[in-house]
C-alpha cells in the first residue's frame, strides 16, 4: 500500500492521527526533503527509513517504489508540508500505481491554499489554484492579467524575494481589486494582509516579508 500522506505546514500539531498510524506501519518513507522530514518523525518519536524523492529524482524513484510496493511493502509519500501532488512531487508516483493496478491511498492534512483561502475573506464558492507564479516578469504578468479577468478568486504561492514585483504589477493592472498575503501560516508569525496593490506594496517596502507565502486576488464579480 502507498501511503499518501499531508503533513503540517508549519505547526507540527496539525499533524492527523491517521497520518501518524500510516507512518508507523510503513515499511519506508519517501520525502521530498529526508532531513526536513526526518526531524517530523523525530518529534513524533517514528524511526523509519527514509529514502528522498524530490523533482531530480522523481522518475527513478518512481520505478524503485513502484517495485517495493510490488514486493508488498507499505510506502509512505510525504513532502516538507502540506499535500504531495500539490506543487510537490507526488503525482507521477500515483499515476504508476494507478496504471500497475497498485493500491494507495490518501491521507488528507492541512492545505495552505484552504487555510489561506478560509482566511481571506475572499468567496470560496469558486476558486483557481495556479501554483507558484513565474519567476519571469513576462510570465508573471500573463498570469495575473489572467487573474484580473478571472470571476473567481485565484491563488498562488508566491517567494517573499519576489512579492513585492508582484504586487508592483498588480497596481497597475488591477489598482482597485483587494488582494490578500497569507504568511506563515499555522506558525507563531502567521498574518493575513488585505488591500489594494499599492496599500501591500507600502507595507511590504518599509517592512520585507519573510516565510512561506500563499497570495490571493479576489474575483472580478466579487
Amino acid at each position: 500500500m502507498l501511503y499518501v500522506i499531508g503533513t503540517p505546514i508549519g505547526n507540527l500539531e496539525d499533524i492527523t492521527l491517521r497520518a501518524l498510524e500510516a507512518l508507523r506501519s510503513a515499511d519506508l518513507v519517501a520525502a521530498e526533503d529526508t532531513r526536513h522530514s526526518g526531524n517530523l518523525l523525530r518529534h513524533f518519536e517514528i524511526r523509519k527509513p527514509l529514502i528522498s524523492y524530490h523533482q531530480h529524482n522523481e522518475a527513478m524513484r518512481t520505478q524503485h517504489l513502484s517495485a517495493r510496493l510490488v514486493a508488498g511493502e507499505n510506502v509512505a509519500l510525504i513532502t516538507d508540508a502540506g499535500m504531495p501532488g500539490l506543487s510537490d512531487p507526488g503525482a507521477r508516483l500515483i499515476r504508476a500505481c494507478i496504471e500497475q493496478g497498485l493500491d494507495f491511498t490518501i491521507i488528507p492534512g492541512v492545505s495552505a491554499i484552504l487555510t489561506a483561502l478560509v482566511g481571506s475573506g475572499f468567496p470560496l464558492d469558486r476558486f483557481c489554484y495556479r501554483g507558484f507564479l513565474p519567476v519571469k516578469s513576462g510570465g508573471r504578468e500573463r498570469e495575473l492579467r489572467a487573474a484580473a479577468e478571472r470571476d473567481e478568486t485565484s491563488v498562488f504561492f508566491e517567494s517573499p524575494y519576489r512579492i513585492n514585483k508582484t504586487l508592483t504589477a498588480c497596481r497597475g493592472l488591477m489598482p482597485d481589486r483587494i488582494l490578500c498575503v497569507a504568511r506563515e501560516l499555522t506558525k507563531k508569525f502567521e498574518e493575513f494582509r488585505r488591500g489594494t496593490a499599492a496599500d501591500l506594496l507600502t507595507h511590504y517596502e518599509a517592512h520585507p516579508p519573510k516565510g512561506e507565502i500563499t497570495f490571493l486576488i479576489q474575483g472580478a464579480d466579487s
